[in-house]
């Protein structure tokens, strides 16, 4: 299929699936930004509000080159396609700005230490009180209740609570953690889930709820099932980059680099023996089934390692794809971004910003008739709390008299650089 028939029905007339959804995002970090960011993306009219001296984020490395005053990478990345209202949430006038701002929104995020919204005033029950249909969506490390539920929790913490360190690194090394936010990720996508299928029963039934998403329970919701064998006493050894449920599949040495193959079928098995130029290997009955390939798998491994270890990553790849067999190179995020493919499938999306052309990463998603964009990159601190508060009804003296006591910041419309 082409691109162009993909997308030949596509409205252009949207923002995308979500238009028409307001959402009122109180976050920081990465978690409850993500959901945010999901929810944008897909269309919703997402307004995040931060405090006037601006959230962490703003200020994480590493910084985008080009650009000047630096910009976060964190922060363009996951707060894009979101207005942005510089609100402080530590005073009374504050807190009942952002309550009312909450009764006019289909959902609300926060990612605060469980209690914290409500001991501002702007938690579920006060935002409920106003807005009885809200979709109220808390993500906390470890959740809204159970014992542990007041502990802080951040992403390295979830995912070494979680069970999931202890089986990510090398077999004969230290348990290590993900590269990646992946605990944060999961959750602002489980809560983004949740706060769609909450706003499914909404429509259906004029019902709001509340939303508890905790990045532990996301972790282990994401465990492949370890959660239960781990339940059950079955060992889980720390396996690197080896596939637990099949063989052979590993990262192997090439002469300039390294592939990832993955035998994971019979089929693979038989034309993998032809390629290593071991064709009687297809029937041997130590190798013929997966079962048989996982009991033998560091003679499998080996007989692949061989074979690799005296050609090219090209020319592993380019024997291995001839006869579909799984593999690809491994490689740096700075080669994938350079990937023609990845390019096509809009992975990367460019924005203007200070001075720079950034290319920031592109929805996952496809979406025929109602295609996801990068609409706007991420707005300057406070850009749009003018706006806003006109949309709410806030007089220009009013406006006035909360940016002069310091409640709300923000270049004014004349002077916004967005």
């Amino acid at each position: 299929m082409e691109k162009a028939e993909f997308f030949s029905e596509a409205r252009r007339d949207l923002a995308g699936p979500l238009a028409g959804v307001r959402v009122l995002e109180a976050t920081t970090t990465w978690a409850g930004p993500m959901c945010g960011c999901l929810l944008a993306d897909f269309g919703a009219d997402v307004v995040k509000v931060e405090h006037p001296a601006g959230e962490v984020a703003r200020r994480s490395p590493p910084f985008l080159p080009g650009t000047d005053p630096p910009l976060s990478f964190m922060h363009e990345t996951v707060n894009r396609n979101k207005r942005s209202v510089a609100l402080d949430l530590h005073g009374d006038a504050g807190r009942a700005l952002f309550v009312r701002l909450a009764a006019h929104s289909d959902v609300v995020i926060e990612n605060f230490r469980p209690g914290t919204a409500d001991a501002w005033g702007i938690g579920y029950a006060a935002v409920r009180a106003e807005r009885p249909a809200v979709i109220y969506v808390s993500i906390s490390g470890f959740g809204q209740w159970g014992p542990d539920h007041d502990r802080v929790g951040y992403d390295p913490l979830a995912q070494a609570a979680s069970g999931f360190v202890s089986l990510n690194g090398p077999p004969d090394g230290e348990p290590v953690k993900s590269p990646t936010f992946l605990a944060d990720d999961l959750a602002g996508l489980h809560a983004a889930f949740a706060a769609l299928a909450a706003l499914r029963h909404r429509d259906r039934t004029g019902e709001g709820q509340h939303i508890d998403v905790a990045l532990l329970d996301a972790m282990l919701f994401q465990s492949t099932g370890y959660l239960t064998l781990g339940a059950m006493g079955v060992d889980l050894p720390r396996l690197g980059n080896q596939f637990r449920i099949a063989a052979p599949a590993n990262r192997y040495a090439c002469r300039d680099g390294a592939a990832f193959i993955g035998v994971l079928l019979d089929a693979h098995w038989r034309k993998l023996a032809e390629v290593l130029g071991r064709a009687e290997l297809a029937d041997d009955p130590r190798y013929a089934t997966g079962l048989a390939r996982i009991a033998h798998r560091a003679e499998v491994d080996a007989l692949v390692a061989d074979w690799t270890r005296a050609r090219s990553t090209a020319e592993v790849l380019a024997a291995l794809r001839a006869a579909s067999v799984p593999c690809e190179p491994v490689r740096s995020y700075a080669e994938a971004a350079a990937d023609p493919h990845v390019r096509a499938r809009d992975m990367l999306q460019e924005v203007d910003r200070r001075g720079a052309r950034v290319p920031l990463t592109g929805p996952a998603a496809k979406l025929s008739r109602t295609p996801l964009r990068v609409r706007f990159a991420a707005r300057e601190l406070g850009a749009d709390t003018e706006t806003v508060l006109a949309e709410l009804g806030v007089g220009r003296a009013e406006r006035r008299a909360l940016r002069a006591a310091g409640v709300v910041a923000g270049p004014l419309p004349s002077e916004n650089p967005d």
